[in-house]
């Protein structure tokens, strides 16, 4: 993506966003321990806010990451991006919820006596949340940060990228199409219960990981096929009703999400609106958003008393964004500069280029 069309696009808004729908559907969820007063679950009975901005991050990480590859097909330095942009963010919101947050939730001589130092760097290392001893007891979700989970997985597509840029699937992309459509059949043969006895297999299906690279995959399929990608306001309404519909089915609801809610992704990433070009000039503070909001959650469910959902999302906000704006400018901006072909200063909306 040159600069240019980078500032023509909303990228750097979605993501934001996205990023605030998973701070919205926690705020009832960490406090109740299930999704009664989650806004989107009370609408659909299906996905929550938390699930659906999941399922955009990676359909937009798809499309901007098969970009990358596209666009500079070379393995180091594609990788040498990739830790660029996950590695950072995540080491350092790693260890402020080891020594800052899990203390504040725990006996704090109890738990660095139990804190195990090789638990924490193995974590970090394969981006794993914090391995931590017992913390925030009592709590629905006793744990330091639950949203990390993600974060493995979708630097397990940028290595799936990697491996199918090597072999030549990206270039032939009917081979992606494919992998899509196999990918996006099997998470839906797993929603109608299909029968699997091969423990491994059982397993693998299980993990979230088969979902989310389904939508990642698709993601991808929007770029390689995007001169045949027609974003008009009328498919965008036929795709809304579609997408409506399908929300109120559990078997259906992402299949739905892949395809026409990835049109409508799309649709708002591309289509140029002048009263927000300048947002692409604002720091990209999702990825801090998103590190920090759980933790900062917790805290106010530890030590505040019960808050209605909109109340604790504002509070939240409030506390999450100063947070984000401090990753974005002390740890991740700067190492974004050590990017190969980098400019001195890094450009938020092609922070994922």
């Amino acid at each position: 993506m040159d600069l240019p069309t980078a500032r023509r696009n909303n990228f750097n808004l979605l993501r934001l966003v996205l990023a605030l729908l998973v701070l919205l559907s926690h705020a009832a969820e960490l406090q109740d321990g299930t999704r009664q007063r989650e806004p989107l679950t009370r609408l659909f009975h299906t996905l929550s806010f938390g699930e659906l901005a999941v399922d955009g991050f990676f359909l937009l990480s798809g499309y901007l990451i098969v970009q990358s590859w596209d666009s500079a097909p070379a393995a180091w330095t594609f990788l040498r991006k990739r830790v660029l942009r996950i590695y950072p963010g995540f080491l350092v919101a790693s260890l402020v919820c080891v020594f800052l947050v899990a203390p504040l939730g725990s006996d704090p001589v109890r738990y660095f006596a139990e804190l195990s130092g090789l638990k924490v760097l193995l974590a970090m290392a394969v981006l794993h949340g914090p391995i931590l001893p017992p913390v925030f007891d009592g709590l629905p979700y006793p744990q330091v940060n639950g949203a990390m989970w993600t974060i493995m997985r979708e630097f397990a597509c940028y290595l799936g990228v990697l491996g199918m840029g090597l072999a030549g699937g990206i270039r032939r992309r009917r081979v992606w199409l494919a992998l899509t459509v196999a990918a996006l059949l099997t998470h839906l043969a797993t929603r109608y219960g299909l029968p699997i006895t091969w423990t491994p297999l059982r397993l693998l299906l299980g993990d979230p990981i088969v979902r989310l690279a389904s939508l990642f995959l698709a993601g991808g399929c929007f770029y390689l096929y995007r001169e045949r990608c027609r974003f008009t306001p009328v498919g965008a309404v036929l795709a809304g009703c579609v997408l409506g519909v399908a929300m109120f089915s559990p078997r259906w609801a992402e299949l739905a999400l892949a395809t026409c809610g990835g049109y409508l992704l799309f649709y708002a990433a591309l289509t140029p609106l002048p009263v927000l070009a300048g947002f692409n000039r604002l720091p990209d503070i999702s990825y801090g958003v998103y590190l920090y909001g759980w933790p900062v959650q917790t805290l106010l469910v530890w030590y505040l008393p019960p808050l209605s959902p909109w109340h604790m999302f504002l509070l939240a906000g409030a506390a999450v964004l100063p947070l984000a704006l401090l990753s974005w400018y002390l740890v991740e901006q700067p190492l974004l500069r050590l990017k190969p072909g980098a400019p001195r200063k890094a450009h938020p909306a092609g922070s994922y280029t």
